[in-house]
């Protein structure tokens, strides 16, 4: 039987820090991003991509804001926009990963499937949000908003500016995860789980309804990877390795740690909530309770010599 990977795609694989998040731009992104899972391809491993929708979602949500006031239009909620995003993402995936195949001489079937993942409307997530989502604002234009619409802001750890933050609850079910393993095991390629997944919790009478939150993709991604019995986890990101120490005289690059290391390093606080910390939790989770590793790295650099950084038992 073939190797099952799970690929999530980080929010730099879509949409660049300095871009406006034009289609031209974010099309450029995608197939670059597609051309660097083609080696992953050409083994002979089967796919399955997830990404995530931190700028899309919350340009969504200001055009339905700006619909609102200036037409009447009526807003929709969170897990609604995370569903559109799902789609128009999974479009552009599908669109470029043809492209890259296609000058490659290869030919898979390609099929995004627009993902409810179940969650605990009683998280305590929901008490303090922590999730970043949409563009980055001045500390003035954070203070604006936040008083005007009542959403709440974080500092950015990197200096980037303000960023929104909405509740990220844990996720406790990934719906539709046997189609989506079945398609995927027959060599089909497969994008799910898009922005974390659609939030959603079960009424008493056993109904599904959304829930306003967004879900960590990456978190998302390895309780699907772990549910599946996946073979390897790839988390890609902005840079080549996970560091400890990072950005002083003792930085210290981290190459192959076990699941006891990356505990005892995310306790100390070595790495950034809103960055790299969710990134190691979501490695931690597939490396102890899955059957394969996890691989944090840079998207360009899969396939090259360079691995990154492995998380294993």
């Amino acid at each position: 039987m073939s190797k099952l990977a799970i690929v999530a795609l980080g929010g730099n694989a879509l949409l660049r820090g300095d871009q406006k998040g034009t289609i031209d731009e974010q099309e450029k992104n995608v197939y670059d991003s597609c051309k660097s899972l083609i080696n992953i391809i050409k083994s002979g491993i089967n796919l399955i991509i997830a990404h995530g929708n931190g700028p899309q979602v919350g340009n969504v949500l200001l055009q339905h804001e700006a619909g609102n006031k200036t037409f009447g239009i009526p807003k929709m909620p969170m897990d609604v926009c995370v569903a559109e995003t799902q789609g128009s993402i999974g479009y552009m995936i599908e669109q470029q990963m043809h492209n890259v195949l296609k000058e490659n001489g290869l030919k898979r079937n390609i099929i995004t499937i627009i993902t409810q993942v179940v969650v605990d409307k009683n998280d305590e997530a929901f008490l303090k949000p922590t999730k970043p989502v949409g563009p980055y604002y001045s500390e003035k234009e954070a203070y604006n908003m936040e008083h005007e619409r009542g959403w709440k802001f974080k500092k950015d750890a990197a200096g980037r500016g303000w960023r929104r933050v909405v509740a990220s609850p844990k996720p406790i079910e990934i719906n539709n995860r046997n189609i989506v393993e079945k398609l995927a095991r027959e060599g089909n390629i497969v994008i799910t789980v898009g922005g974390g997944g659609i939030p959603v919790y079960y009424l008493e009478n056993g109904n599904l309804m959304g829930i306003d939150a967004v879900i960590d993709k990456d978190l998302a991604s390895a309780t699907l990877a772990t549910a599946i019995n996946a073979d390897e986890f790839y988390i890609l990101t902005d840079v080549a390795n996970v560091y400890i120490n990072f950005n002083s005289p003792s930085q210290q690059k981290l190459e192959e740690i076990t699941v006891e290391q990356a505990e005892t390093y995310l306790a100390e606080g070595q790495f950034a909530e809103g960055s790299m910390a969710p990134k190691i939790r979501a490695g931690i989770m597939f490396a102890k309770n899955g059957n394969g590793k996890t691989i944090i790295t840079e998207t360009t650099l899969l396939g090259t010599n360079h691995i990154g950084t492995i998380i294993h038992k």
